[in-house]
């Protein structure tokens, strides 16, 4: 059975991607599934926030889309039960001028994970795997979307929040258009809520108003250990599972097997 493939996209930048991706994979595999993150941002913040060491990186992203090398050598394994990485170096910034003139450059990460589920975790099968863009719409998240089953769009709980969402709805439609007639959001998830703030709230309020169902009922809330946690290497559901943040990102977790066992059941 092939694994489901969840692309985390956002164009804005600090509205807690990668950490809703470092947490999610962490959260899916304590309930039970096997995890694979693609770090596929040149900052490789994903690959850090799991502990991987820049010089641990003998190969990366760039050398799977590229071609250099298979799936199954670009991995690397985490101090997390169930969630292996393949991760990022700063060569994915050349990744653009590299691939350009390819007829297939917009497919590179589609063709290097379509043997995706014959790799095994502790024997058994990947079940999902989720691919952390960069903050840009760039070659990049391009090939992320083309790849992927489904979108799931961090968004941060500010005044701007749906400022350059509708730029991200677009491309993503296009791309569906263009590249991948199966594409589908799976969710948005709104993330940095502050019970304490009216802003949060009416945020969270226009957002639902706005995208409907398409709104986990799960908020991340703003939580000093979800920050702090990737300092030590360690999602925060190993630094401190009882916090607030952790918590939020079982509930998401439970949130997204759900939507996904009732998508693709219809």
């Amino acid at each position: 059975m092939r694994p489901r493939i969840l692309t985390l996209a956002n164009q804005k930048g600090g509205v807690g991607k990668t950490t809703t991706a470092v947490n999610l994979a962490t959260a899916l595999a304590a309930i039970g599934e096997r995890v694979l993150i693609v770090d596929v941002d040149p900052q490789g913040n994903a690959s850090t926030g799991f502990g991987i060491d820049r010089e641990d990186r003998t190969y990366s992203a760039f050398d799977l889309m590229t071609g250099e090398v298979e799936l199954e050598q670009a991995i690397v394994g985490t101090s997390v039960p169930n969630v292996m990485v393949v991760p990022s170096t700063m060569d994915l910034l050349g990744l653009e001028m590299a691939i350009s003139e390819q007829g297939d450059r917009a497919f590179k990460l589609r063709n290097a994970l379509k043997d995706a589920g014959s790799l095994l975790i502790d024997g058994k099968p990947i079940t999902y795997i989720l691919v952390d863009c960069p903050p840009s719409l760039n070659l990049l998240t391009i090939n992320s979307l083309a790849a992927a089953d489904a979108v799931l769009v961090p968004m941060q709980c500010e005044f701007f929040a749906l400022e350059g969402l509708s730029q991200l709805l677009q491309t993503i439609e296009q791309i569906k258009t263009t590249l991948n007639p199966q594409l589908y959001i799976q969710g948005v998830v709104m993330t940095m809520y502050d019970q304490r703030n009216n802003l949060s709230n009416q945020v969270v309020s226009d957002v639902r108003e706005h995208l409907g169902d398409l709104v986990y009922e799960t908020v991340i809330p703003r939580n000093v250990r979800l920050s702090e946690a990737p300092s030590y290497g360690k999602p925060a559901l190993l630094y401190d599972l009882k916090c607030a943040g952790s918590q939020a990102y079982l509930h998401l977790a439970t949130e997204v097997i759900k939507r996904e066992r009732r998508l693709t059941a219809a």
